[in-house]
């Protein structure tokens, strides 16, 4: 096996796609012209956002992603190499603070913060 893809759920895709752009400096590689999909580049694991009227189209329910509800118990990962820069810039674009960076017992720096959806994303250093 191997991940595909990551598919977030969200009220709006243009929106998050300018988000994670200007917040974590990735860039669009794809978006549908209804703009009810898009992906980020990540060299990686594909990132994607579907809108929720095309997710519940597949015709399951979920608990939607709001910056006003809890955060879903679930997080993306960045990995950078300056967590306190990526961070400020990542704040100054529109996320909230979760946790700010702190060096942890085993070297790695990270920090959390939720983005315009009230998904969690980490930011951390490399391992190793």
């Amino acid at each position: 096996m191997k991940l595909g893809y990551t598919i977030i759920y969200v009220a709006d895709v243009s929106a998050t796609v300018a988000f994670y752009a200007s917040a974590f400096g990735l860039t669009c590689r794809f978006q549908t012209p209804e703009a009810d999909y898009g992906e980020m580049e990540t060299s990686g694991t594909t990132l994607s956002f579907a809108r929720d009227d095309l997710a519940q189209s597949h015709g399951f329910s979920y608990a939607p992603n709001r910056a006003d509800l809890p955060s879903a118990g679930i997080e993306i990962c960045l990995i950078c190499d300056d967590v306190p820069e990526a961070f400020e810039r990542a704040i100054v674009a529109g996320g909230v603070v979760a946790a700010s960076p702190q060096v942890k017992p085993w070297g790695q720096t990270v920090a959390y913060l939720r983005d315009l959806n009230g998904v969690l994303v980490e930011l951390a250093t490399p391992m190793g």
